[in-house]
């Protein structure tokens, strides 16, 4: 069956930096479209990041120009590299394997 499984969460301060990464199994990982989505407590599911199985990429509003996605097919892993974070970013974040399957979350929280 399909597992996504996200590493890399934590506690950071703001300005700080994190990389999350998430580990596919059970699906063509090459011909996948990826994404990476966020939930904070009160607030919708809101979209981060996706890249395409062509590699062409897509932010949300709040953190283009600090955030960067990227996928290594040979590994089967997606990541995510997060610059400048800010406490407004502190959520559940949730690993996309389009359009079916989700990873179970990892908590990110910036403060100071």
């Amino acid at each position: 069956q399909v597992q996504l499984v996200e590493s890399g969460g934590g506690v950071v301060q703001p300005g700080g930096s994190l990389r999350l990464s998430c580990a596919a199994s059970g699906l063509i990982f090459t011909f996948t479209d990826m994404g990476w989505y966020r939930q904070a407590p009160g607030k919708q599911h809101e979209l981060v990041a996706t890249i395409s199985s062509t590699y062409v990429t897509n932010y949300g509003d709040s953190v283009k120009g600090r955030f960067t996605i990227s996928r290594d097919n040979a590994k089967k892993t997606v990541s995510l590299q997060m610059n400048s974070l800010e406490p407004e970013d502190t959520a559940v974040y949730y690993c996309h394997a389009y359009s079916a399957y989700w990873g179970q979350g990892i908590q990110v929280t910036v403060s100071s």
